[in-house]
């Protein structure tokens, strides 16, 4: 027999954010996030989160989606809804992602292991970003996934390092304080090459 499935809702730093944590895996790997339903195009889940007139983006990682809602709206009013809507979704065995998402993030998966593969004389840069890789997924992404966000590494140059944040981290007030005291005091104790850490 099927196991049931559950979400609970939980509250984010952000407060226009809210976590859905399903009791399933959603996602093998990464986050995505979509802006529109324009922009969801290989998600069939994401799609129909839009159809609801109050979703602002939608963020899909490992076991939850994180959505937010439009300025003029409270939690309050939808996260009902939203909860049962999502627990019938998965229920009904809907689709999440596109099958073809997995294939590309496979493939992704495999450009990283080429990608890390010792040169005869690995240049400076080509090491630090492993390092930088290594420790933001290590030691950032849980407490970041654990407030309902994702953040990936975008580029490190001139000991500034440039992340992406996304879902509830995308928009929160509070971003620029776990940026400058979060992030950066961990960098500061792991790797004191990383002098300064911004978003895009």
């Amino acid at each position: 027999m099927k196991e049931p499935i559950s979400i609970y809702a939980e509250m984010t730093p952000n407060p226009k954010a809210m976590k859905f944590v399903a009791n399933m895996p959603l996602l093998e790997d990464g986050a995505f996030e979509y802006e529109s339903a324009n922009d969801a195009t290989n998600s069939p889940l994401a799609k129909v989160l839009f159809t609801f007139p109050f979703v602002h983006s939608v963020m899909i990682s490992f076991n939850f989606v994180t959505i937010t809602i439009v300025p003029n709206l409270e939690w309050d009013d939808v996260v009902m809804e939203v909860r049962e809507y999502l627990t019938n979704y998965l229920q009904a065995g809907q689709p999440v992602m596109d099958e073809n998402v997995v294939v590309e993030v496979e493939e992704k998966e495999e450009e990283k292991e080429t990608e890390f593969t010792p040169l005869p004389k690995p240049g400076e840069v080509r090491d630090i970003d492993k390092k930088i890789k290594h420790i933001l997924r290590e030691y950032v992404s849980p407490a970041i996934e654990n407030d309902g966000g994702a953040i990936s590494f975008e580029s490190f140059e001139d000991g500034e390092l440039k992340v992406k944040l996304s879902g509830a981290c995308n928009g929160c007030p509070s971003s620029n304080q776990t940026l400058q005291y979060g992030i950066q005091n961990i960098f500061e104790k792991l790797l004191p090459q990383v002098k300064k850490v911004s978003s895009i």
